[in-house]
């Protein structure tokens, strides 16, 4: 790193700038102050600006300070978003937006319909964000600081997942089941997000959670660790797929 790594520093809230809070905090439930959606704003434009920079100039070379002087805040500002700048890398700006939508579903709905549809209402955001997501994707996996972060990421989501759980069914947040069901959906949204990752976006990134989401609704049994039968389609095979969008039907040809 550049400069040397600074003391970690809270948001004025007191929560770490990529951790969402409860959804029975406020800051993520059904409705969304001005206040908020303005730290929300300039949260995602430093992230956006600190992504350009490292592509441009690489991880280690690109300091706080640059960050702070290119979106026009100064660094301590920086700092009441982001602890550190690994952390700008880390953040999920779509993690407030898919609270509120699975919040928004119906409670009798089952929970991996919900996810589709959250995941759906999204896909639009994906697509256009695409070259940004791949982007945190590879510094995330070739970082070594970054990488090392990766799993403390995913319990963090599974937390969340958690949570969500726990406000739709009245359940506690740490019922067994409920820790159960939400470390398997984590691990599958992980899995097609390495996919995605490792095929440089060849196919949709909502098409590919979809997939890991029908593996878990099928059952994970010994028939899918045997070879296929021939004229044999599986369910998941069997499954119409999502008409792509106009614009990555654009982007293919």
């Amino acid at each position: 790193m550049a400069s040397a790594k600074p003391a970690k520093r809270q948001p004025p809230d007191g929560q770490p700038a990529p951790t969402p809070p409860s959804p029975r905090g406020g800051g993520t439930g059904r409705t969304i102050g001005l206040r908020e959606r303005k730290k929300q704003k300039t949260r995602e434009s430093i992230q956006r600006t600190a992504l350009r920079l490292f592509e441009k100039q690489g991880y280690e070379a690109t300091t706080i300070e640059q960050i702070a002087a290119a979106v026009e805040i100064s660094p301590s500002t920086f700092f009441n978003y982001f602890p550190t700048k690994e952390d700008v890398v880390l953040y999920d700006a779509y993690d407030p937006m898919a609270i509120r939508l699975f919040l928004e579903r119906p409670r009798d709905e089952p929970l991996i319909v919900g996810i589709r549809q959250v995941l759906e209402e999204l896909a639009s955001a994906f697509e256009r964000d695409e070259r940004l997501i791949l982007a945190r994707g590879r510094l995330i996996m070739g970082v070594p600081e970054l990488r090392a972060r990766l799993w403390d990421e995913v319990d963090r989501t599974q937390v969340m997942i958690a949570r969500l759980l726990a406000e739709r069914t009245g359940r506690r947040p740490d019922d067994f089941e409920l820790r159960v069901t939400a470390r398997v959906v984590t691990g599958a949204i992980l899995e097609a997000s390495l996919e995605w990752m490792r095929t440089n976006g060849r196919r949709g990134l909502v098409e590919l959670v979809i997939d890991a989401l029908d593996v878990l609704e099928s059952g994970i049994g010994l028939s899918l660790l045997t070879p296929p039968v021939e004229g044999v389609v599986s369910r998941r095979a069997a499954r119409p797929r999502p008409r792509p969008s106009r614009a990555r039907a654009r982007s293919a040809r």
